[in-house]
């Protein structure tokens, strides 16, 4: 899954306009319009199509927090991370939407998948743990599923 698609699909889950995503990511101190939003969200296939990167990405998620949960009590925005894997994904969006283990658990169950604590809370460890076990694809597919129902 490309961070397109991670967009598109976190766009239409969480029910967010064009504008409110350029507007969520601007927050991180990237001013964005909404043709770039358009661009990023069209398919590969389609005419003015641009490959969205992991550090925009990461602007989004930590936009996402700030506008859900505040900015941080310094005021300070992390820098974006230049890679960013399925698991940072998984942890910012449980962050932004301020869910404890039972709500992830109970997203992943209104999309029918299975995922045991134990597993799950190998997703959110540190990697080098030795219980960290990395996010597959369809596990954050799932996961983003269940929070559009």
């Amino acid at each position: 899954m490309t961070n397109n698609d991670t967009l598109r699909r976190l766009r239409y889950a969480l029910n967010i306009t064009d504008i409110n995503v350029a507007d969520i990511i601007a927050l991180t101190g990237r001013p964005t319009t909404s043709d770039e939003v358009v661009s990023w969200l069209k398919r590969e296939d389609e005419t003015g199509y641009c490959e969205l990167s992991h550090s925009l990405l990461c602007r989004f998620l930590d936009g996402l927090i700030i506008e859900k949960r505040g900015p941080h009590p310094s005021g300070a925005v992390p820098e974006p991370l230049d890679f960013l894997s399925n698991n940072e994904i998984l942890k910012k969006l449980r962050i932004a939407l301020n869910l404890k283990e039972a709500d992830v658990l109970a997203v992943f169950q209104k999309a029918d998948f299975v995922v045991t604590k134990a597993e799950l809370g190998s997703f959110f460890r540190k990697e080098g743990h030795r219980n960290y076990r990395k996010c597959p694809e369809q596990v954050l597919r799932k996961f983003i599923h269940g929070l559009s129902i």
